[in-house]
C-alpha cells in the first residue's frame, strides 16, 4: 500500500487546528484520568503503575490529589509517579459538552490540556466516554480535512495473530457517507502504520456483499470507498465476517459499530463462562484443566475484551485512548500499550499527511 500517503482524497479541509507545542524528551509520557470509570482511582492508578513497569513509560496522573497518594501510598509508590490536579470530575449521568465547559478543572479536561501544552504524549480516559470525546474535539480540535472523529476499537479474529479494527463504535451515531470515506482512510493509516499490516484490507459492514446491498447511506458510502484510490477497499462485510480475519478494517456508523463492539464482549464473556461451566467437575476436571491451563489462559487472552484496551479516538490532533468504563488495571495497561504504539507509530502526522499532504500535522510525538 505504498501510494497511501502520496494520494490525495479530495475530501476538503477545516480550519487549522491549535498548534500543539512539541515534545522535547527522550521518553513518553502517558496522561490517565484517574478519576473516571467503574473502579477509579484505584484500578487505574494500579494499571498506570503497570504500563509504567512494562512498557518504559511515564505516568501523569490526574485527579484529586489526596486520593491519588492514597493510593499510591497503598502501592508503595508513593512519590514514583506525578500527580496533576484535578479537583472536578464528570460523572456519567452529565451532559457531555455541557459538562466540559462548566466544569474546567475536571480531570479529562485537564489531561487533554496536558497534551495541548506539551506534557503528555498520549492521554488515556476510561470515564464518561461523550466526555472524553468533547474534551478532546474542543482542546485538541480536529486534523484538517476530518469532520468527524472516530472511536477505533480492535477485536480478535479467528486468526490469532491479527486483529480487525472496527470504527466508528460510538462517536457518531449519525453518519453521512463521506464521513464513513474518512474513517475508511483513516482506519487504513492506523492499520499500516500502528497494527503493521503492510496490505491492509478495508470492508464495509452491510447486510450482504454484493455492491447493491444495503440501505441509501450503503450504497453511497460504497461508492465513495471504491473511487478513493487512497483507501484498499475490497468491499461489504456481512457480519458473521467481521471477526473471521477476512478483513483488517470495518467501517460502519457509530450506532451500529457500539452495538457490535457490545455484542462481541458478550460474546467472549459468554464462551468464557460456558468453557468453565462445561469443564468436568471433580477431581478428574482439576487434573484436565491443570494439564490444559496454558491453553485456557490463552484462550481467555484471546476472548477477553479487556486485553484489547478501548479505543483510539481517531482523528483530533492528539492521541487519546478511551477505553471501558468497567476497566481494571489490565484493560488500563493495554489501553496505555495503545497510546505508545500510536505515538512511536506517528499515527497522526501519517493520518494528517493523507487528509492534507501541504499542511504540517500539529504533533504525534
Amino acid at each position: 500500500m505504498g501510494s497511501l500517503e502520496e494520494a490525495k482524497t479530495g475530501l476538503g479541509e477545516r480550519h487549522n487546528p491549535d498548534k500543539i507545542k512539541p515534545v522535547y524528551r527522550d521518553y513518553m509520557r502517558i496522561a490517565l484520568d484517574a478519576m473516571g470509570g467503574d473502579y477509579a482511582p484505584s484500578e487505574i492508578v494500579l494499571g498506570g503503575l503497570w504500563a509504567r513497569e512494562q512498557l518504559g513509560v511515564e505516568i501523569l496522573l490526574v485527579g484529586h490529589t489526596a486520593k491519588l497518594e492514597k493510593e499510591l501510598k497503598k502501592n508503595q509508590a508513593l512519590g514514583k509517579v506525578e500527580i496533576v490536579e484535578a479537583p472536578e470530575q464528570i460523572e456519567m449521568s452529565e451532559e457531555p459538552v455541557e459538562a466540559i465547559r462548566r466544569k474546567k478543572k475536571a480531570s479529562i479536561s485537564v489531561a487533554m490540556d496536558l497534551i495541548k501544552e506539551g506534557r503528555a504524549d498520549a492521554v488515556v480516559a476510561a470515564g464518561n466516554t461523550g466526555a472524553a470525546m468533547a474534551a478532546a474535539k474542543i482542546k485538541l480540535r480536529a486534523l484538517v480535512g476530518i469532520e468527524r472523529p472516530a472511536i477505533g476499537a480492535l477485536l480478535p479474529t479467528l486468526k490469532a495473530d491479527k486483529r480487525v479494527l472496527i470504527l466508528d463504535v460510538g462517536a457518531n451515531v449519525d453518519c453521512r457517507p463521506r464521513y464513513l470515506e474518512q474513517f475508511g482512510l483513516m482506519g487504513a493509516v492506523y492499520a499500516q502504520y500502528a497494527l503493521g499490516v503492510e496490505n491492509p484490507r478495508v470492508g464495509l459492514l452491510n447486510i450482504g456483499e454484493e455492491p447493491t446491498k444495503g440501505n441509501e447511506q450503503a450504497l453511497e458510502t460504497y461508492a465513495l470507498l471504491e473511487r478513493n484510490p487512497a483507501i484498499p477497499f475490497v468491499g461489504n462485510c456481512e457480519g458473521r465476517d467481521v471477526l473471521m480475519g477476512a478483513f483488517d478494517v470495518v467501517v460502519c456508523d457509530g450506532f451500529i459499530g457500539n452495538i457490535l463492539l457490545k455484542f462481541a464482549e458478550g460474546v467472549g464473556l459468554v464462551a468464557l463462562q460456558i468453557l468453565k461451566e462445561e469443564l468436568p467437575q471433580g477431581p478428574t476436571g482439576k487434573m484436565g484443566a491443570f494439564i490444559l491451563r496454558d491453553n485456557l489462559q490463552q484462550v481467555k487472552r484471546r476472548m477477553d475484551y479487556a486485553e484489547y484496551g478501548g479505543g483510539l479516538l481517531l482523528g483530533v490532533n492528539g492521541i487519546c485512548v478511551i477505553t471501558h468504563g468497567s476497566s481494571k488495571a489490565s484493560g488500563v495497561l493495554n489501553a496505555a500499550r495503545i497510546a505508545k504504539e500510536a505515538v512511536e507509530n506517528k499515527v497522526l502526522e501519517r493520518i494528517q499527511k493523507n487528509f492534507s499532504p501541504s499542511i504540517p500535522p500539529g504533533r504525534a510525538g
